[in-house]
């Protein structure tokens, strides 16, 4: 497994990662981001465990874990469209720690689902450490207590290891379906926390056609999550 970038022009950037989960929320917030702020595509993640699929968008061929920066906002994006296989989520997230060191990144930030039973639409946070809770308190509810699955929590793992600072931003949803409501919310946390004004108003005008877009990842997403664990009251 490898990250190819042809180039990163965002210095000591944030690094926002988004991989398939419950409710699709990280990554319907991460293609909004993509498409609302047209985004440019500046590497891949490649890797011969991934799905053999290729995404097609407007007639375009794209590789399914891609890479995309924002100078204007300081980061650097990396967007899966495909469920990741839990025996690479470890090197998948040693990778990307990798990544983040050699282009001096100042933080990671995992954007992801969290299930519960009220589905009020907050955002939780989570961090690998009490300084960096305090930096974000203001902007998230602090998740208590559960799991956060797959690659966001294989990365968080990770950056704990290696004493790198990472954090998580758990969009809350009732289950698998894909909630473009959650993602919405978690993007305006980041625009309160970093001073953007990233529109979310599409992703609200257009949740039902969303849902039905991503209906069928949801779908395969559940299958590999169900297929892992034990059922949990909350996890991202």
């Amino acid at each position: 497994m490898k990250i190819v970038v042809n180039r990163v022009d965002v210095e000591n950037p944030i690094v926002l990662t988004s991989f398939p989960g419950i409710g699709l929320v990280g990554t319907i917030a991460s293609s909004h981001l993509i498409m609302e702020l047209n985004l440019e595509w500046i590497g891949v993640v490649e890797s011969k465990d991934l799905p053999p699929v290729a995404t097609l968008m407007d007639g375009i061929i794209l590789p399914p874990v891609r890479v995309y920066q924002s100078p204007k906002h300081g980061f650097v994006l990396i967007h899966s469209d495909v469920p990741i296989f839990p025996h690479i989520a470890y090197e998948m997230s040693e990778k990307i720690l990798d990544w983040a060191i050699e282009i001096k990144a100042k933080r990671i930030y995992s954007l992801a689902g969290v299930a519960t039973f009220e589905d009020k639409k907050r955002v939780f946070g989570a961090a690998t450490s009490k300084e960096l809770l305090d930096e974000i308190k203001d902007y998230v509810e602090i998740f208590k207590s559960g799991t956060i699955s797959g690659v966001a929590g294989s990365i968080l793992n990770e950056c704990v290891a290696r004493k790198f600072p990472g954090l998580a931003l758990l969009g809350e949803t009732l289950g698998f379906n894909p909630d473009p409501r959650a993602s919405a919310e978690v993007i305006n946390v980041l625009n309160r926390m970093f001073g953007w004004s990233i529109n979310v108003e599409k992703l609200i005008k257009e949740a039902e056609l969303i849902e039905a877009q991503m209906q069928k990842l949801a779908e395969q997403t559940r299958i590999q999550e169900m297929g892992r664990k034990e059922e949990l009251p909350m996890y991202g």
